[in-house]
């Protein structure tokens, strides 16, 4: 990513630049995971699809050995029931040519990783894809390694080389970028409920607060 991409107006994600790859978020993938709580990444990786599909982002989503690791989590599957993870053996997702051919059909240069482990299946791929001119964002907490010292030694390995840190709040955030984009304040709405935490706790007792001032008008 070049210096000027970094900032100004247009180092900032909309909808119709991104492409997301959700990778490896699968049952052996979670069981060796220690630097997040292992919960707190299902709920975002989950928020985060459910996001991508409220603004029509394409979504490449890939297993690494299925038969042996295990499907990808329920959660993201119950977002795109139709579609059918890429299953590779390649550890680097980006040395397998239907994914990076699945990523360049939708003609979209802001690539947005998330997956498992940060400091392996998200590193490796960041690190190729930056260098074939994607610009890279990784979703650090729908993330995670093997260890504290493992995900962040890889998140500052691919910052150095330009790729850029971000969390799902953040993305879905640059997505939305104008409350008057009216048609999905709904389906934002929906997802920070569900997955905002304490977000999405205020959020609700917002609303009931609201609903109980309308009624008392009434």
């Amino acid at each position: 990513m070049s210096a000027e991409s970094r900032t100004g107006l247009t180092a900032l994600l909309t909808p119709e630049e991104s492409v997301l790859a959700l990778i490896d978020h699968q049952p052996f993938q979670f069981a060796n995971l220690h630097s997040h709580e292992p919960t707190m990444v299902v709920n975002n990786v989950v928020g985060l699809a459910k996001a991508a599909k409220v603004f029509d982002v394409p979504t490449v989503l890939t297993t690494v050995l299925e038969e042996r690791g295990g499907l990808l989590i329920q959660g993201v599957r119950d977002v795109f029931p139709e579609q059918k993870p890429i299953d590779r053996t390649f550890i680097n997702t980006w040395q397998d040519e239907r994914v990076v051919d699945a990523v360049k059909a939708t003609g979209r240069r802001k690539l947005i990783i998330a997956g498992l482990w940060t400091e392996i299946c998200v590193a490796m791929p960041a690190l190729q894809a930056a260098g074939e001119g994607f610009e890279v964002f990784v979703v650090t907490d729908a993330s995670g390694g093997v260890s504290a010292e493992a995900h962040d030694m890889a998140v500052q390995r691919m910052v150095q080389a330009g790729v850029v840190p971000i969390t799902w709040l953040a993305v879905m955030g640059e997505w939305q970028r104008d409350w008057a984009r009216e048609k999905t304040v709904p389906g934002v709405a929906e997802v920070q409920a569900q997955h905002g935490g304490a977000s999405g706790v205020a959020f609700a007792w917002e609303t009931q607060l609201l609903a109980g001032s309308a009624a008392d008008a009434s």
